[in-house]
């Protein structure tokens, strides 16, 4: 009897299919993991900016007695001349969410918003856009 011996080269396709279906599984593990860094370093930056600018609205009230009136906040919507040309600020950040470092009453336009709780056209804060992680939803508001 001659036996002829088949020696395999190669992976099978179920065997591929296995490491393919296996790495899949890991892939969906790790990739949210990534993407949740990446919201919560710029939820940071966010509110590492908000305290900066926060801060610059008191050192400015201490100086003036009063906050930026928001008929002409920080001396002008466009360009916050009095915070920036006065040494409070170098410049506006940017608001790493919407990419804009423009200051206005709506936060839909602006990267910086104001707000007036009592309607004394006096800035009471500042605010910018929000992350919700659980809807997934960037909304205005005050962080």
């Amino acid at each position: 009897m001659n036996i002829r011996r088949t020696i395999r080269k190669g992976f099978t396709l179920v065997e591929i299919l296995i490491v393919v279906v296996i790495l899949g599984i890991l892939a969906a593990i790790v990739v949210p993991q990534f993407t949740n860094a990446t919201q919560d370093a710029q939820a940071g930056n966010i509110k590492a900016q908000l305290d900066t600018l926060n801060n610059q609205l008191e050192l400015y009230r201490a100086r003036n007695n009063t906050y930026p009136d928001t008929d002409d906040p920080w001396g002008s919507i466009s360009d916050a001349a009095s915070m920036i040309g006065g040494g409070y600020l170098k410049a506006l950040p940017v608001n790493p969410f919407n990419g804009q470092s423009s200051v206005g009453d709506d936060p839909e336009a602006n990267g910086w918003h104001w707000y007036d709780s009592n309607g004394d056209d006096i800035v009471d804060s500042i605010g910018a856009t929000n992350f919700d992680e659980s809807t997934g939803e960037i909304t205005p508001g005050v962080l």
